[in-house]
């Protein structure tokens, strides 16, 4: 399970993150920038609270596809198109971080503030980086051995 990691001389970080993470071996998974948009299709709500929701639970749906929990993110960036949305990001994350991270280390997010999202109706897009923990990953693949069959042809 990751670590959070905080530098004796900082402070508490200023929202639900954390300064650093230490994560065990594993395989790496990379989660593209995920958006409020429903399995439907459709842009959740107008407001910044609903597509952050949104955004992470597409995030949730991603790494648990790929064998890891939310607790195994270790990495989230997060882009805003608007400044003053920054309230409603926290608010979001309020409410469902806690269900997410229950043991109340989360992972570290950089949050960006940008011109525009890939659609104008979009307020927020949130990548993530899980490290899939290494029993979970399958055991290491072997060399393959030559066939038994093909040895006792060649002896014929």
């Amino acid at each position: 399970m990751p670590k959070a990691v905080t530098p004796k001389k900082f402070g508490a970080p200023l929202g639900m993150y954390s300064h650093g993470m230490v994560a065990p071996g594993g395989e790496l998974v990379v989660v593209a920038g995920q958006v409020g948009v429903g399995q439907g299709g459709e842009v959740a709500a107008g407001d910044v609270v609903a597509q952050t929701k949104q955004a992470l639970d597409n995030v949730r749906a991603v790494v648990e596809a790929a064998g890891c929990s939310m607790r195994d993110i270790v990495r989230l960036q997060t882009f805003l198109t608007h400044a003053e949305d920054i309230d409603g990001f926290w608010k979001a994350g309020a409410e469902v971080f806690p269900g997410y991270f229950p043991d109340g280390v989360y992972p570290p997010n950089t949050l960006l503030i940008i011109s525009r999202l890939v659609k104008p109706e979009l307020l927020v897009e949130i990548e993530a980086m899980a490290v899939r923990p290494a029993k979970a990953a399958g055991a290491p693949r072997r060399a393959a051995k030559p066939a038994r069959r093909a040895r006792k042809a060649r002896r014929r």
